[in-house]
């Protein structure tokens, strides 16, 4: 059974397409800088033989449309397919699917539909994702299609947790509350720390961070999503890259009254010139760690600040589980900042997390225990796939309407 997984963005489109009977990826690639002069086409795959091979193309793709059939082109021409009928489904990462999608969704009008309805919410992410949809299902119209929604994971999250202390009626009639994103990444890392440790997901509390460019905190209960820390929209919550995070919700009204500054300037702002670059003038972790390490005082007062609002986040969710299995780093800076996960747990002996300086050092591979033997939580480094938690899904999906 092969699934294709596809990740369509404002300007981009990743994809990887497995063989579920082992898990392998028999191929993968992105296409960047949709519509621009020049765009790029990275491709890998395995030949019959198991042998890697890696392309890179630069060429001209105005729209999605036309990325989608080089994507399938590419499939095609590669021998990796060898009619699209090989595929047993495709699977569609959806950032918000809101309150009205709880699970991975087989594709029709009415979910498209939905999907469109949830565009105020995330009015960046969500259009993208609907193109890539649209596009492949004109193209593969007799495959089964699958949305996985990042918002799904955190649909077990209590009232209590959910709601923001405003006006009811803006719940009620426009949908006003947390959501929490990652979920898709959340929910796999979860799975893999059970398996680790060697226990049920539903007898575990875990605290789980996604570090990368968009960074989120989750608590979870008994395996579920409890509380995280991202809310309406991916701005809330810990410093990211380039977003700011949790802030006083005065300071937007401060600057469109004394800096004339418009809603859409408000937006871009807290959105794409904050967080890290907007402390140091960089969003890359690498980067700024390179420059604290020169000696840059902006760029240590970014790791500062960066660590420092995790600490609180951690500190908080050991009070909203109560008891803690597991603290887990994951995400492209959760997996490869010695530092972060270093910096971010110093001084938390108090909730039982002895952190192994020297373990913390090794690299990782898949799952990586950097506590010390004998801590009361154990601290582990998790790499997170949200591809292939997006084609098992899709594959759960898939069979589950084949028995009905």
């Amino acid at each position: 059974m092969k699934i294709l997984v596809i990740n369509s963005g404002s300007s981009s489109i990743k994809y990887s397409l497995f063989e579920m009977s082992d898990l392998s990826v028999l191929a993968s690639g992105m296409i960047e800088r949709i519509g621009e002069s020049s765009s790029q086409h990275g491709f890998q795959h395995l030949d019959t033989k198991g042998k890697q091979h890696k392309t890179n193309i630069e060429q001209v793709i105005h729209d999605h449309l036309q990325g989608i059939v080089n994507i399938i082109d590419t499939l095609l021409s590669s021998s990796v397919i060898s009619h699209l009928s090989d595929l047993s489904g495709i699977g569609h990462r959806v950032v918000h699917g809101g309150e009205l999608f709880q699970q991975p969704t087989l594709i029709d009008d009415s979910v498209q539909k939905g999907i469109r309805k949830m565009i105020p919410l995330a009015p960046l992410h969500n259009p993208a994702n609907l193109t890539g949809i649209e596009i492949t299902l004109q193209k593969a119209a007799n495959i089964p299609q699958v949305a996985v929604f990042d918002t799904a994971f955190h649909q077990t999250i209590p009232a209590h947790a959910f709601h923001y202390a405003l006006p009811k009626a803006l719940y009620e009639q426009d949908q006003v509350r947390r959501y929490g994103f990652h979920g898709t990444s959340h929910f796999y890392v979860a799975k893999q720390a059970a398996k680790f440790l060697n226990k049920p997901l539903r007898s575990l509390n875990l605290i789980i961070l996604h570090l990368g460019n968009g960074a989120s905190a989750t608590a979870v209960k008994q395996g579920q999503s409890v509380d995280t820390s991202m809310g309406m929209t991916p701005l809330e919550g810990l410093i990211m890259g380039t977003r700011s995070g949790d802030i006083d919700p005065a300071i937007p009204f401060y600057l469109n009254r004394n800096k004339a500054m418009p809603n859409e300037a408000i937006e871009s702002l807290l959105n794409k010139q904050s967080g890290l670059k907007g402390i140091c003038g960089e969003n890359d972790m690498r980067t700024v760690q390179q420059m604290a390490d020169s000696g840059d005082q902006d760029a240590q007062l970014a790791l500062d600040m960066y660590c420092y609002r995790i600490k609180k986040y951690i500190g908080a969710y050991f009070a909203v589980l109560g008891n803690v299995d597991a603290l887990i780093f994951t995400g492209g800076i959760g997996e490869n900042s010695v530092y972060i996960r270093e910096k971010s747990c110093t001084d938390l002996n108090c909730f039982g997390l002895e952190l192994d300086i020297e373990k913390n050092k090794q690299g990782l591979n898949e799952t990586l225990n950097i506590s010390k033997p004998k801590s009361p939580v154990a601290i582990l480094a998790i790499a997170t796939n949200e591809e292939l938690e997006i084609a098992l899904q899709s594959e759960h999906c898939i069979k589950n309407i084949e028995r009905t």
